[in-house]
């Protein structure tokens, strides 16, 4: 197999600062502010996150009139993580999984869904009219276990 290839120099993929913009995220304040301004209620996101690295942080308020904050890491993209915050009138059943309950330090239940079908391990929490669903790469639920999301959780009462 003696073929030449060629590649063309400016051939390189998009960075994600560039390419992330392009479908709606921007920083999550400023999508948080959207959120909310929509909505006319505030809504309190979790002051810690997953003991991973990661190199980017964006919200959205998504066209499904949902909340999403991503972190994710441009090297290990294993280190995905990621928030959707939608009113309760709209939220998502997961009855359907099975699942296991964890309380909260607020008295309040968290279903845990260990979802390999999705790739994703997912924590879902109801307070304040809103439905939180937290999500972790499977790649690294063993870093992030589902005591870890029940305290990130648990740092929205900060």
């Amino acid at each position: 197999m003696n073929e030449t290839v060629y590649a063309m120099e400016d051939d390189t993929p998009q960075h994600l600062e560039e390419f992330l913009p392009q479908i709606g995220y921007k920083t999550i304040e400023a999508a948080l502010q959207d959120f909310e301004q929509h909505y006319h209620q505030q809504l309190k996101l979790p002051l810690r996150v997953p003991p991973l690295s990661f190199t980017h942080q964006f919200g959205r308020f998504n066209t499904n009139h949902y909340f999403e904050v991503t972190f994710i890491n441009e090297i290990a993209p294993q280190n995905h993580y990621k928030i959707d915050a939608r009113p309760l009138e709209e939220k998502i059943t997961f009855e359907k999984y099975s699942s296991t309950v964890f309380q909260l330090k607020n008295g309040h239940d968290a279903l845990y869904i260990d979802h390999a079908q999705i790739g994703f391990n997912l924590l879902i929490i109801e307070r304040d009219n809103w439905q939180y669903v937290f999500s972790i790469d499977k790649d690294v639920a063993d870093k992030v276990t589902a005591e870890i999301l029940v305290e990130i959780a648990n740092s929205i009462d900060y």
